[in-house]
């Protein structure tokens, strides 16, 4: 008996079978990259190397070669610090949060977004390494007891908070994909014909053989740990946030920050998964795998997410007008109207207004339009940083010290070189892991498969016809 709507369109498209789903996913793995995979590797690794090489100039040169001054001590480095944290949001809640809602429709997304997550972070934790200038005393970030005397790291610092926040999203972020890999990780070891690279696969599977037992045990680690990562979700960049709130300065000070900013990275790991499995669709052929139907389904919580962020914004000028504090009063007014007045308005146009397109259905399931979005969206984001990090800090209470921050070549390079190593671990990760959790679509095939939905509908053209006759 069929107990799903019969309107509901198949999330698998095509008369796919069990072992046609494998064939489809492992396929990249054991083939040769395509044309096109090897275009888009060369150009990431080439940029990756390029942003490398800036960072290694900026250990030799010393932070100087940035556009940080006095007044904007944090600048470009912090802001895509907490970009690159926000992307890696999405990966997990679509992972966990989905999962235990028991959504179908993330089973062909959720190992992307899940390896987004962890080159994400990777990015994002590049930044306070290098922005302390002294890579070398990077290890005094960790509460470790110091060797010149009693020298302690300060617990009440919110960036203090961030080490332990992060540090804790990563490591059960990294043991969550893991554990979804290792039934996948069985499938490639028992189709590989190199011997070399079936050792690799059998080590990294653990000894998975599918017994019932252990089915039953991978689905109760993996309703814990998504368990685990739902309030991780919303703790990381809830801390983040408050490096910025717990500070006294006009425009950071300010409690809405923290629900704010949750919604806003969910908004731009949600827009960066579109761009990339857009892109993974085409270079390894998985139209079938994921359709418009999970584009939509993304492009609604964009549109949710983005009215959240713009209704924040709204709150933060009104509070602002409220507070009756001068000083409040100036920073918004300054963010507006002030030098920086086209960073703010390319934020206010990126995440506010661009996403209500989607609630146009045409455009919500048009792909061309999606790709088109979810770039503006990140682009957005970037913009919010900027405007909340910057604009707060370039003039101060005194005006002699007021001051403009412009970025330097090495600021704008460094930041394109993360992008490349984004690109380049991801394309690295679409050629060695399956990219779609196979186990997991196969367990949703008889539901959602366009072939078995054709042969469990009821044919009311007949029905129609029979009771009319009656």
């Amino acid at each position: 008996m069929n107990i799903e709507s019969p309107i509901r369109e198949p999330l698998i498209l095509g008369d796919k079978s069990y072992h046609q789903i494998t064939e489809d996913i492992v396929k990249p793995i054991e083939g040769r990259a395509n044309k096109m995979w090897y275009l888009v590797f060369t150009i990431s690794a080439m940029t990756a190397l390029w942003g490398l090489g800036l960072i290694f100039y900026t250990f030799g040169t010393g932070i100087g070669v940035w556009g940080l001054n006095k007044t904007v001590g944090w600048a470009w480095d912090i802001t895509n610090f907490v970009w690159w944290i926000g992307i890696g949001h999405a990966g997990t809640l679509i992972s966990a949060v989905l999962l235990l809602f028991r959504q179908k429709w993330r089973m062909a997304i959720n190992r992307s977004a899940e390896a987004m997550t962890i080159f994400a972070v990777i990015c994002a934790a590049t930044f306070p390494g290098i922005h302390v200038g002294r890579v070398w005393v990077v290890y005094w970030f960790f509460p470790l007891p110091n060797e010149f005397g009693s020298l302690w790291v300060n617990f009440n610092s919110p960036l203090l908070w961030d080490l332990f926040a992060i540090s804790t999203y990563f490591s059960v972020s990294l043991g969550f994909w893991y554990i979804g890999l290792i039934p996948d990780f069985a499938t490639v070891r028992d189709r590989q014909i190199i011997p070399f690279m079936r050792k690799i696969y059998k080590i990294v599977s653990f000894g998975w053989s599918g017994t019932v037992k252990q089915w039953q045990r991978f689905e109760e680690v993996s309703l814990v740990l998504a368990g685990l990562s739902t309030p991780l979700v919303l703790s990381v960049h809830t801390i983040v946030s408050m490096d910025f709130a717990t500070s006294v300065i006009p425009g950071w000070h300010t409690t809405i920050f923290p629900p704010y900013f949750v919604a806003g990275a969910i908004f731009s790991g949600f827009a960066m998964v579109s761009t990339l499995l857009l892109i993974m669709r085409k270079v390894l052929n998985l139209e079938e795998y994921i359709t418009i139907n999970h584009m939509e389904s993304m492009n609604k919580i964009i549109m949710l997410t983005g009215s959240i962020v713009g209704v924040a914004y709204i709150t933060e000028l009104v509070m602002a007008w409220y507070s009756g504090v001068q000083y409040e009063h100036y920073a918004f007014l300054n963010r507006a109207t002030g030098p920086y007045w086209w960073a703010y308005w390319s934020m206010m146009s990126c995440n506010v207004i661009s996403p209500q397109l989607f609630w146009i259905k045409k455009i919500r399931r048009s792909l061309m339009w999606s790709f088109f979005l979810s770039i503006i969206v990140n682009i957005g984001m970037w913009f919010e940083r900027f405007v909340i990090i910057v604009t707060s800090l370039h003039r101060d209470y005194v005006p002699s010290s007021w001051t403009m921050f412009y970025p330097t070549w090495v600021d704008v390079g460094i930041f394109v070189g993360t992008l490349g190593i984004f690109f380049t671990l991801f394309l690295l990760f679409s050629r060695a892991f399956p990219v779609i959790a196979i186990a997991e679509t196969k367990s949703i095939l008889k539901q959602s498969g366009d072939a078995w939905k054709k042969k469990t509908e009821p044919d009311y053209e007949k029905m129609g016809t029979a009771e009319h006759h009656h």
